[in-house]
């Protein structure tokens, strides 16, 4: 990332197993440097851990991640882009302590950044929604349909279509694709 971690413990790493969805797997022999970063070319917070040059996690935190502490020096939480779940085993209760309220800051973090790219989304979408549908009404009128009452009630018809279907509708069904 070129970047510093904002937030760095020592832990030891697991993945559960995918065969059994059961089993804790080490993914590092001994204990290990887990930093949090923040990405700044994609405005997201990762967990990010290496053993030697290898990533054993590379974790974008998101809004609807949970960590949750299975004992006094256990945590874990699922991530469904690596369609895995990570375990860190801790060596104190207050390391893990630390741990899983730095994950709730930047996951409230996270969310946060999320509604203001989505704000910034509605405010750019809003004045083109705008402008293609000032474009489109503005032809309906006597003059560009010659004269004709036939006419007039197909394009009123489809102008109503048009305006039946709300911006934010549109919006909606753009956002469940993240």
């Amino acid at each position: 990332l070129g970047s510093q971690p904002i937030f760095s413990t020592r832990a030891h790493v697991f993945q559960i197993d995918p065969s059994t969805k059961k089993n804790w797997v080490p993914t590092s022999k001994h204990a290990v440097t887990v930093s949090y970063f923040y990405d700044s070319t994609r405005t997201v917070y990762r967990i990010i851990s290496l053993d030697g040059s290898k990533a054993i996690i590379n974790s974008t935190i998101t809004p609807n991640m949970s960590f949750t502490k299975t004992s006094h020096k256990f945590g874990q939480w699922a991530d469904s882009r690596a369609n895995t779940v990570y375990g860190l085993g801790f060596s104190s209760e207050a390391h893990l302590s630390k741990f899983a309220d730095k994950f709730a800051e930047f996951k409230e973090a996270a969310r946060l950044a999320k509604e203001r790219s989505q704000e910034k989304m509605e405010l750019t979408s809003t004045p083109s929604q705008e402008s293609a549908t000032g474009e489109l009404q503005s032809p309906v009128t006597p003059e560009s349909i010659n004269g004709t009452d036939e006419r007039v009630t197909p394009d009123a018809a489809f102008n109503t279509e048009i305006n039946a279907v709300p911006f934010p509708h549109s919006w909606k069904s753009v956002n469940t694709l993240n």
